[in-house]
């Protein structure tokens, strides 16, 4: 058994940058990626079978695991969705799988999505989760771009042990997602946003 090579980052490398950054007094303390989960959201999906198949096949193609499809929980009259109409899929990756599509994620679809300049920073949850979207599947290598009938994009939920954004924010640069940098509000900052 291969181990992947952002796991013996996270061991090697993360784990005790995080650990002296922090102050944290055991490995256990220090926080990590509990799961990664990929959904792709479609609204017209009750009519449109073809689009719901297209999308189970392409999270599959990417992931590597068979998606789940999502149902509507509660009736929406405006969207013409019913309680228990599907409305997407979605794919919940874990152990090695979830550090192989980091990899993939940091290492070659990010970096080929248009105009990509960085994720932003602003996208954690409170709690230590981060979520961001990418508007063309076609960005993953495993797509075939001949083969796609319709753009649709995707959501992306990294869910971390960590109990506070800084932490997180920490354990996810160290593992190489591009989130941009925050900005550190210093006086001279304070000074220009004053008299801009």
């Amino acid at each position: 058994m291969v181990t992947p090579n952002y796991k013996k980052k996270y061991l090697d490398k993360v784990r005790p940058h995080l650990m002296k950054t922090f102050n944290f007094t055991t490995v256990m303390q220090v926080p990590k990626i509990k799961k990664i989960t990929l959904n792709i959201g479609l609204g017209n999906a009750k009519e449109n079978k073809k689009a719901l198949q297209a999308a189970l096949d392409e999270l599959m193609l990417i992931t590597g695991q068979k998606p789940v499809i999502t149902k509507a929980k509660k009736d929406v009259s405006n969207f013409k969705i019913r309680k228990g109409f599907p409305v997407g899929c979605k794919v919940t990756l874990r152990k090695d799988y979830m550090y192989e599509f980091l990899e993939r994620l940091c290492a070659v679809a990010l970096p080929r999505t248009r105009d990509f300049r960085g994720l932003s920073d602003k996208s954690f949850d409170g709690q230590g989760n981060y979520s961001f979207g990418i508007k063309e599947q076609i960005v993953f290598a495993e797509i075939d771009y001949d083969k796609v009938d319709s753009i649709t994009g995707m959501d992306v939920i990294i869910t971390t042990s960590a109990d506070s954004d800084e932490i997180s924010y920490e354990l996810l640069r160290s593992m190489g997602l591009p989130i941009r940098e925050k900005k550190a509000l210093t006086d001279n900052n304070l000074d220009k946003e004053e008299n801009g």
